[in-house]
């Protein structure tokens, strides 16, 4: 009953507009049918050949990066209501016109503007959300945002499997339709509201101006969060292949894990971190996070009996919980009022990066040295990774200060 009471306690007191923001999300993301299907797109019906297809889906993540630099910048200058409408409506188009575009190049080129646009997205998100979360509620609105994102790609996938199966250009077509909803919706909602937050207080005054790309504090903090991002999204690529090849799974086995994951996120993610803000300090919260993380990637090496595979998905689960949402906290909390979508966009620019860097890296590693060799190293990587948290966190924000959420 307590834990029930906790659960209920974790959604009181969360803004409005942070419920609104997380409906946007919602929307905009059960619409996110293309990416999943996309490689399939280019091999079954444009005839690409894997290696071809390999280098146009490259472009996505290049698109994320600059989506997530430019969306950072102009936020700061013009707002975050504009990026985020201008964002969502320009996608329309973008969807509908994928379809025209056949060829390696030409496909790779539209791809990377849809990206661009898209990722812009993000950044301008973020700052959103820090300015309209109610006092001490930051990391709250945050992961009630990623609970939508999680449950938007539980709908999309699935809806983009079926629709794909009648036309592929359905799966265009219903990406550009959601966007416009949310575009809409978020409009009709926002345009004339004001920020609760006029100003999120920072540590250094000099932090109210400072560009994050000279902030060697947060540099540093933003380098192990690429770190984290590069063995945690394994799960998206190197993961599912191990799954298949070493444990022998069935693609339909393998689908029910990853399920099963995106249910233990909509489930458990806004107690958990409830649990988090009232029982740890924020630093010691990303610590155990990125450590259990770890200790999940590690025991892949060990077995792989179904029974581990779903005791090793469990404890990434609860790793992810308290780690990604604190990473925007620790970041709203460095920022200072007029560069916060700079350093979301930095923040997001890790986690582009790691789209990229991530398969090759993983699945080199996994053909030269073995899966063993690979989830032992990012246990042994994560770990390091976890106590740089530790450290680097209290050095950005101070010991002093409350580190649990934003007062």
């Amino acid at each position: 009953m307590r834990l029930i009471k906790i659960y209920t306690d974790s959604f009181k007191g969360l803004s409005a507009e942070s419920w609104m923001l997380a409906v946007v999300m919602l929307i905009n993301r059960s619409g996110s049918m293309v990416l999943p299907f996309l490689g399939i797109y280019m091999t079954d019906h444009l005839g690409f050949s894997l290696k071809n297809t390999g280098l146009v889906l490259s472009f996505y993540g290049i698109g994320s990066v600059l989506g997530s630099w430019l969306g950072g910048m102009i936020t700061d200058k013009i707002g975050e209501f504009k990026v985020q409408s201008a964002a969502l409506l320009l996608s329309v188009p973008l969807f509908c016109i994928i379809p025209i575009f056949k060829s390696e190049a030409s496909l790779a080129l539209i791809i990377l503007l849809q990206s661009t646009i898209s990722e812009a997205f993000r950044p301008a998100n973020s700052v959103a959300i820090t300015r309209y979360a109610k006092k001490g509620n930051i990391t709250r609105s945050f992961s009630l945002n990623r609970m939508a994102v999680n449950l938007g790609f539980s709908i999309g996938p699935a809806l983009g499997g079926i629709l794909s199966a009648i036309s592929y250009n359905f799966l265009f077509f219903s990406n550009a339709l959601a966007a416009l909803i949310a575009g809409i919706t978020y409009i009709w909602f926002f345009r004339n509201r004001e920020h609760r937050n006029k100003e999120i207080p920072s540590q250094e005054p000099e932090i109210l101006s400072l560009s994050p790309y000279r902030d060697r504090k947060f540099i540093l903090f933003s380098f192990f969060c690429l770190i984290f991002s590069v063995c945690f999204f394994q799960l998206l690529n190197t993961l599912p292949l191990f799954y298949k090849e070493a444990a022998g799974l069935s693609q339909k086995t393998i689908g029910y894990i990853l399920g099963y994951s995106g249910l233990i996120i909509v489930i458990m993610e806004m107690l958990l971190v409830q649990i988090a803000d009232k029982k740890f300090r924020l630093r010691f919260t990303v610590f155990l996070g990125t450590f259990l993380c770890g200790i999940s990637f590690a025991l892949l090496g060990f077995s792989t009996q179904l029974i581990v595979l779903f005791i090793s998905m469990t404890i990434l689960c609860v790793g992810e919980i308290w780690t990604l949402p604190f990473m925007s906290t620790v970041t709203a909390l460095r920022s200072g009022a007029n560069n916060k979508g700079a350093y979301m966009g930095l923040l997001g620019i890790g986690f582009s990066l790691a789209f990229i860097i991530t398969p090759p890296l993983g699945t080199y590693i996994a053909q030269e040295f073995g899966f063993s060799a690979l989830w032992m190293g990012t246990g042994v990587l994560l770990t390091l990774t976890a106590i740089g948290f530790y450290y680097t966190i209290p050095w950005m924000l101070g010991d002093k200060q409350n580190e649990s959420d934003m007062e």
